[in-house]
């Protein structure tokens, strides 16, 4: 079952954004397997503006006809969806909404249980989120925000399944910001039936945004009937710190680390006994360390914000290179009070 909304009421479930190309495509299909496992609804959406300066040159008339042109295109991506997820089995709401894509995605995340978007699109919809505003999405939504990267790409044994079925992430493969092949959008999604039985991956820093992230995770783990893994990355010290005159033991460092992930473990485990969890502390860069990881993880958990490490680099200045270069979906979990935090140093140390 499919509608269409132009009173914009506020979008639940599961909300995707797309904009004609490829890489949009992706992300619907994993929006939709998302909300098919969930048990949850399922929003498609597109949204158009006319630039600033575009309107502020313009009179009524061709203000009129460029607004036109714009909806003609929004109505074009909207059947493109429409036609791939046609054999999706729950209900969708497809909509055409004017207004920033930014905007428009991040005032849905007040009622949303996740957003979706791709790393990549044609310079429009997706272009806007992942451009210049690349941070608005995931620093500033109310509720956790996907992204699915440009590598990504589905096998057979990586799709998510359901007792009434599966639909898989679009495997085909296409140019950055290509518009979606016909013979995509054609083909449509087609279900696979293999539970992914990848691990979820947290990563963490000590923050309670990391421990946000990490409860989310395990959550994650638990729904998927997976695995958790904790990583923390800590930088060489003999190359970050080679100013510093005195001796820094490199093994003392990650045995500290890795008794305060332990603790971090046993309070996971106590709000999910269910889900086994591993932990590992790894040299390198977090950006480095997070891409790596993403290549074997089902999905990838990180808080809004951090001490420089995951979030922290995410959302600054090296945003751009972890969205490039990862290969597996990214979850970025905004700052909530959750009352679990209050007692994770009944657990042991705290990083």
């Amino acid at each position: 079952m499919t509608s269409q909304s132009e009173n914009y009421p506020a979008a639940r479930g599961v909300v995707a954004g797309v904009d004609g190309s490829e890489q949009s495509l992706r992300a619907a299909h994993w929006a939709a397997a998302e909300a098919h496992r969930r048990g949850l609804p399922l929003t498609v959406l597109t949204a158009y503006s006319i630039p600033a300066f575009a309107a502020s040159s313009m009179d009524g008339g061709y203000a009129m006809m460029d607004d036109s042109a714009l909806r003609a295109g929004a109505e074009r991506v909207i059947e493109q969806a429409q036609e791939f997820l046609r054999d999706y089995p729950g209900e969708v709401d497809y909509r055409i909404e004017s207004g920033d894509p930014a905007t428009v995605l991040l005032e849905h995340s007040e009622n949303a249980a996740v957003l979706v978007v791709g790393t990549r699109g044609r310079g429009g919809f997706l272009g806007r989120l992942l451009g210049s505003v690349s941070s608005a999405l995931p620093a500033h939504a109310k509720c956790p925000t996907v992204l699915v990267p440009l590598q990504y790409s589905s096998k057979e044994e990586n799709a998510v399944t359901t007792a009434t079925g599966a639909i898989p992430i679009v495997s085909a493969a296409g140019e950055p910001g290509a518009e979606a092949p016909s013979s995509l959008v054609e083909q449509g999604a087609r279900p696979i039936r293999e539970r992914d039985k990848r691990p979820v991956v947290a990563g963490v820093d000590g923050s309670d945004y990391g421990r946000v992230a990490a409860l989310t995770a395990a959550r994650e783990a638990s729904e998927r009937q997976t695995s958790l893994r904790l990583v923390c990355a800590m930088p060489p010290v003999g190359a970050t710190l080679v100013w510093v005159p005195t001796h820094i033991d490199d093994s003392a460092a990650v045995e500290e680390l890795e008794e305060k992930l332990e603790a971090g473990r046993r309070w996971l485990n106590y709000h999910y006994p269910e889900v086994p969890i591993e932990y590992e502390v790894i040299s390198g860069t977090a950006v480095d360390v997070l891409v790596d990881e993403t290549r074997r993880a089902q999905l990838t958990v990180l808080g809004t914000r951090g001490r420089g490490g995951f979030a922290g680099m995410l959302l600054g200045s090296t945003s751009q290179g972890v969205l490039q270069h990862a290969e597996g979906p990214l979850m970025v979990v905004p700052e909530n009070d959750d009352d679990r935090l209050s007692d994770r140093a009944e657990f042991g140390p705290v990083l």
